[in-house]
């Protein structure tokens, strides 16, 4: 029986947590088919795979090289879309983060089948059915996939890793090194100098808007975040207006993020807002606009000055951790 074979994702030598929920979902989807899953590990030696049979994985595929430790478009397509084919698999899932978002569509290239992105809910019940959302979150699209094998990217946090038994047998694969050089590499990453959690893959997320009236009042934002143990997100506004970098903008034109909680502060919730966060398990939205339209997808909401409302609540959050 083909089995399901999941990309798994590292940066500096540990899997992300995002493959953690990917082997989640090839794993219920294994179990539904009646197959196995195996874990594709592409990076440097010494990427740490322990543990992975764990989350789901029946086989751990490794693909160790130093030049890989950064990620290389041609040579992870060529190594992923070369096992896809070799082990006669069902499904290919990979996270649908900025590199699987990159990868995804190169392996789907290669297999000559179809890619479907950003998938909320996957069944096995009655062949292949995924769900994604559409025109900007505003409806679920549902579709069975009947090609083998398919290219499937899932949301961030729209999944739980599980926890199960397996040992996840280790078995070592080709690197690539065959692969026609490509006119682009990568050389270097360079993250930004106060680093911060990415909103795209944070259980928790604290966005402004221009209900912050200026970039100073972001703290606000920034002290809540951090009482929580989260990330800082925006709006377009306020990233237009200069005073959050791009990598924090949620929405149509920025990141989807579907965290466990999401914390509005002076957001109206213009639709391409809620595009990029209406997918999050538990949204609370703090705004002066009683009927502003973030309060129709909130799940709690505040009417209220933030101003008034966000500091007490940063240090009432404070001492609860504390006590």
């Amino acid at each position: 029986m083909p089995g399901i074979l999941t990309v798994l994702e590292q940066r500096d030598g540990v899997v992300k947590r995002v493959s953690h929920e990917a082997l989640a979902v090839a794993r219920s989807l294994a179990d539904e088919l009646g197959c196995e899953v195996h874990a594709l590990v592409i990076g440097p030696p010494g990427t740490d795979v322990d543990g992975l049979g764990q989350y789901g994985a029946d086989k751990v595929l490794t693909s160790f090289d130093d030049e890989l430790k950064l990620y290389q478009a041609s040579r992870y397509g060529q190594i992923a879309a070369e096992q896809a084919m070799s082990g006669d698999y069902t499904a290919v899932i990979l996270g649908a983060t900025s590199l699987g978002k990159d990868l995804g569509p190169r392996i789907a290239a290669r297999l000559g089948c179809p890619l479907t992105s950003d998938v909320t809910s996957v069944s096995g019940s009655d062949g292949v059915v995924v769900t994604r959302p559409v025109f900007a979150g505003r409806a679920l699209y549902k579709l069975k996939i009947t090609t083998t094998p398919s290219v499937i990217t899932v949301r961030p946090n729209a999944f739980t890793p599980v926890s199960v038994a397996n040992a996840g047998a280790l078995e070592e694969v080709s690197a690539g090194e065959g692969v026609t050089a490509s006119v682009a590499r990568t050389v270097e990453v360079k993250a930004p100098e106060n680093a911060t959690l990415d909103v795209a893959e944070a259980s928790i997320v604290v966005a402004g808007g221009r209900g912050l009236k200026e970039a100073e009042h972001f703290k606000l934002v920034e002290d809540l975040a951090r009482a929580l143990g989260g990330a800082v997100g925006a709006s377009r506004a306020v990233v237009d207006a200069g005073w959050r970098p791009h990598s924090e903008q949620v929405g149509q034109t920025g990141k989807t993020v579907s965290p466990n909680l999401y914390i509005a502060l002076g957001i109206s919730g213009a639709i391409q807002h809620l595009a990029g966060m209406r997918t999050a398990k538990v949204i609370v939205a703090i705004n002066k606009d009683a009927d502003a339209p973030i309060f129709k997808v909130a799940d709690y909401g505040i009417v209220g000055d933030l101003f008034e409302v966000v500091p007490p609540l940063t240090e009432a959050i404070i001492k609860a951790r504390e006590g």
